[in-house]
């Protein structure tokens, strides 16, 4: 989880304080902060129709809606990523057992010469006329692995696959542009690099799901949800388009005015601003891990925000004991050491970093 910004802790402490007095809440306050976050995040990531954007709990449940909505029949497949985050995959395995579909999960080649590229085109290659979607992250969650979703998008239009993207892993710190890759779906949950709070998330339904079926319903999602005075007079159409898909309780007086202050500083930095930042920040120390004859993924093919030092599984306890000693906080993800710096860090956190792996080896 990111840290919280000073701003974001102060929001959250008003929208408490709020709850108070719930007397004071308007009917209007129901629906605000959702649809400022949907203008915020829909400049972010240079979405032009924030009627797109609604919020989720989680990456699960924001999948959920897609799996829901994505017919799949015995010998047709979904493609994933072998290793990513388990709410990518789980709702998938689940969807393919039950209409004895195949979950085709693409590994990593085993060299580490042009890892990446190779990853890449093994993605594609395992894109065919019976693949009914491909799902995966802009980066690798283990180890910062870019993955070419130009390229993937190009070949899912060409078998008429959806492309679903899970940007938790770098939205808010890596540029992602909707209007150019053209996800069918992008699933984020807020507590990463958005930098918001837990159980706050944004998810961006392209027409492919126009008309679907939602997997909650409740009551905002309704036609005329505003007209409080109408409620019970019930309602069979949903929001137009992807407003269907929000869940209930989406008006989260506390979580939405951080997710709003969070997102505010994202867009004040410019997402372009950290991620060079970031490639600045590492590149004199990666250059010295890779001198110690650890692998790192070449700069073309990660993310500077978020990339994987491969280290000797025999000497993973000495590497945890050296971590400790100069507190330094890494996450061990397989046999990479997953590393991710922000605008919080500095010189001296990275060479700490540098010491560690060095007085571990």
């Amino acid at each position: 989880m990111a840290p919280l910004l000073r701003k974001v802790e102060k929001a959250g402490m008003e929208g408490i304080k709020a709850k108070r007095q719930p007397n004071k809440v308007t009917g209007e306050d129901f629906f605000k902060d959702a649809d400022t976050l949907r203008i915020l995040y829909s400049d972010l990531i240079n979405n032009p129709e924030p009627n797109r954007i609604v919020m989720i709990p989680s990456v699960s449940y924001g999948i959920g809606n897609v799996v829901n909505n994505l017919p799949i029949k015995k010998g047709e497949n979904i493609v994933l990523t072998a290793g990513q985050f388990p709410s990518n995959v789980y709702p998938w395995k689940n969807h393919c057992d039950k209409n004895e579909a195949d979950l085709i999960l693409v590994s990593p080649p085993k060299t580490e010469k042009q890892r990446g590229k190779k990853w890449n085109e093994s993605i594609l290659a395992s894109i065919t006329e019976k693949t009914k979607a491909v799902s995966l992250g802009h980066v690798h969650w283990a180890d910062g692995t870019l993955f070419d979703l130009k390229a993937i998008r190009k070949r899912c239009d060409e078998v008429g696959a959806a492309l679903i993207v899970d940007g938790t892993q770098s939205i808010g710190a890596l540029p992602f542009d909707i209007q150019e890759i053209k996800p069918d779906a992008l699933i984020v949950a807020g507590y990463k690099w958005l930098l918001g709070p837990y159980t706050s998330g944004l998810a961006y339904y392209g027409p492919k799901f126009d008309g679907g079926e939602p997997i909650e319903q409740n009551w905002i999602n309704r036609k005329h949800s505003d007209d409080f005075a109408n409620l019970v007079n019930y309602q069979d159409e949903y929001e137009a388009g992807a407003m269907r898909y929000g869940m209930g309780q989406q008006s989260n007086f506390i979580a939405n005015p951080m997710l709003i202050a969070s997102i505010k500083e994202i867009r004040k930095w410019g997402v372009e601003n950290i991620q060079q930042y970031c490639s600045d920040l590492i590149a004199g120390p990666l250059k010295q891990i890779k001198e110690l004859g650890l692998y790192v993924e070449d700069s073309d093919a990660r993310g500077s925000h978020l990339f994987g030092v491969k280290f000797p599984m025999e000497k993973m306890g000495n590497l945890a004991r050296s971590l400790k000693t100069h507190r330094v906080s890494v996450s061990i993800r397989g046999e990479f050491i997953r590393v991710a710096p922000h605008v919080y860090n500095d010189d001296k956190d990275m060479n700490k970093l540098v010491k560690a792996f060095k007085e571990a080896l």
